[in-house]
């Protein structure tokens, strides 16, 4: 956890309701970090609904094979998550310490073992010992109580800079729904139908697999259209939790994500995602620029994300507008090496909506003095035109600075 915060970090944290079914709790476990809060519990009542999706690393870690385990049964009493230790690569000493941790979180919350989820984060390879949740799982069963989001996550920070919390309030049916959400992350970030680690919580009154459907549709364009460096974390994992506690204000039963009055609650729930997902990005190791990159013209929508995130994770085009360089050399490399329908002679690149190339070769109206000014904003949007077809696609990326650098270097030291 860093102890400045990024540049591009949100000016406005919001102010996170309280969600009927839901408590929170965070302790110092001692971990790896000393004197800061690194385990965070999360109590829902009885009849929680979860749905979940995770990393596609063919390297997962324990957590995110118990969670795949444990989500079959669809129902949820308890979250634990812990920062410092991934508990990933860790063999059957990892499989044990995340038995050991649903157990004690059990005893704590009066469940059954199947009805507790846990996620971890830190580094990779090192054993997590368990035992250091005993007595303190039990203390936050008791302590926990609606509200402190920001507090949570806090808790499960590691190298962020500041604590990801997004809400948004909806009507379903005859109530007043919300959805609360946090995240984690900033470096290890190329998420693949999962994120780093994100928890979505809600009164809506949603059956599992109609929360499921919703979710997996609401990564494809956000936590999955993101990338800080190109690499899929072993841990990433994204829970979402459905108390149903709203039905009592009359909130209507739904058990189809197809239901069309989940029309307004979806783009709510998506809009929570979209703005997690941007605070990640924002939030990338060493970041000074929030770099927005939309490819059009594709053959298909896939072909220009898969254009989109050529450029996005090509370090030559991270470090150029790090620099506030226009190198538009740099994108047209990455364009080319995606393996997808291009044509030279019809692409057409913009920074900042100055366009700098066009038709495969530079701008007959460049100015450099007007783009070099233009690259000193803390955002910069690249747009690329391919003329091949109606295909559009957006990703978030961040600049690649020294700064990165010197927090992998020494990540694990």
């Amino acid at each position: 956890m860093s102890s400045s915060v990024s540049p591009l970090a949100p000016k406005n944290v919001p102010d996170m309701p309280v969600i009927a079914g839901i408590r929170l709790a965070t302790a110092e476990a001692g971990i790896r970090y000393k004197n800061r809060t690194d385990v965070l519990l999360a109590v829902m009542d009885k009849g929680t609904a979860v749905a979940g999706v995770f990393t596609k690393s063919k390297c997962p870690s324990a957590p995110v094979e118990w969670c795949r385990a444990k989500l079959k049964g669809g129902k949820a009493r308890a979250l634990v998550v812990n920062s410092g230790n991934a508990n990933a690569f860790t063999g059957k000493t990892g499989r044990a310490s995340t038995a050991l941790t649903a157990k004690i979180a059990a005893k704590a919350v009066g469940c059954s073992e199947g009805e507790i989820f846990l996620a971890s984060t830190g580094v990779i390879g090192e054993p997590l010992d368990a035992t250091k949740f005993d007595g303190v799982l039990g203390r936050l069963a008791e302590a926990a109580e609606p509200g402190d989001y920001l507090t949570a996550a806090k808790a499960i920070m590691t190298t962020d800079t500041f604590p990801k919390v997004a809400t948004a309030t909806v009507k379903l049916g005859k109530a007043r729904v919300t959805i609360n959400g946090m995240a984690k992350g900033a470096g290890m970030i190329a998420p693949d139908m999962a994120t780093m680690l994100s928890f979505i919580f809600t009164d809506a009154p949603i059956a599992p697999a109609a929360l499921q459907a919703l979710l997996k549709a609401g990564v494809e364009d956000t936590f999955n259209a993101v990338t800080i460096d190109g690499d899929t974390s072993t841990s990433d994992t994204l829970l979402a939790f459905a108390t149903g506690a709203a039905a009592e204000h009359g909130a209507p039963k739904i058990s189809r994500a197809s239901d069309p009055r989940l029309k307004a609650f979806v783009k709510a729930f998506n809009q929570v995602l979209a703005n997690l997902s941007e605070q990640v990005a924002r939030d990338g190791e060493g970041a000074r620029k929030l770099v927005e990159i939309t490819v059009e013209g594709a053959k298909t929508k896939a072909s220009a994300r898969k254009i989109a995130m050529s450029i996005a994770n090509s370090p030559l085009v991270k470090t150029a507008i790090a620099g506030e360089d226009a190198n538009w050399g740099r994108v047209v490399m990455a364009v080319g090496k995606a393996g997808e329908p291009a044509d030279r002679d019809k692409l057409s690149i913009s920074f900042n909506g100055i366009r700098v190339a066009k038709s495969g070769a530079r701008d007959p109206d460049y100015d450099e003095a007007q783009v070099s000014e233009a690259m000193k904003a803390p955002e910069i949007a690249i747009k690329v035109s391919l003329g091949l077809g109606k295909g559009r696609d957006r990703v978030l990326t961040c600049d690649l600075t020294k700064e990165y650098v010197a927090i992998n270097g020494d990540y694990r030291s």
